[in-house]
């Protein structure tokens, strides 16, 4: 296991995933008493945005620093996957995303991140696609629209990642099957 700055950036995200969630879950926990919902959607969409700034940072120093490792490789997708299960089961859980379409980015996002898994045992390297990177992006301004209960507009951008996010994982999928 190789702990460099791109690793331990990714590791924070995944610290991170579960203290969002309990956040999104437990607004109404008594040690919240007193304090206006408003103000809990804030923090979690804090928090969620920090995460997600270390999505963008651990890959650029990575690639920046030449500190792409094997433990990384793996890491990193893992850990993205841990903060938007985080966020969108979370906002399932108090009503504010459908369930057909947290169901349908999940799914995917674990098929996909399986055949990233794989791919990297059998030594080749499946990068993530423009159409990966712009879905990525899409489900994390849905997530914070959500987050912050900003609607209609949040489920409008959540749509929309599940489209972006079903076409990127077809992508994968083709860019992985020609490779063999």
């Amino acid at each position: 296991m190789s702990w460099n700055l791109p690793n331990i950036l990714a590791s924070i995200r995944v610290l991170i995933a579960p203290l969002m969630f309990w956040l999104l879950i437990n607004q109404d926990h008594s040690a919240f008493e007193g304090i206006h919902h408003s103000w809990l959607n804030f923090l979690a969409a804090l928090l969620f945005v920090l995460a997600s700034a270390t999505d963008f940072f651990d890959g650029h120093i990575a690639r920046a620093w030449n500190q792409k490792t094997l433990f990384g490789s793996i890491l990193d997708p893992l850990a993205d996957k841990m903060l938007i299960l985080a966020a969108f089961l979370g906002l399932m859980m108090i009503s504010r995303a459908s369930p057909w379409a947290v169901y349908l980015i999940l799914v995917r996002e674990f098929f996909i991140t399986g055949l990233r898994v794989m791919a990297v045992a059998e030594g080749k390297e499946v990068s993530a696609s423009g159409a990966g990177k712009i879905k990525t992006i899409f489900q994390m301004i849905a997530i914070g629209f959500l987050i912050m209960d900003w609607r209609p507009m949040g489920d409008w951008l959540l749509w929309f990642a599940v489209i972006l996010t079903l076409y990127s994982g077809l992508e994968y999928i083709l860019k992985y099957t020609k490779g063999k």
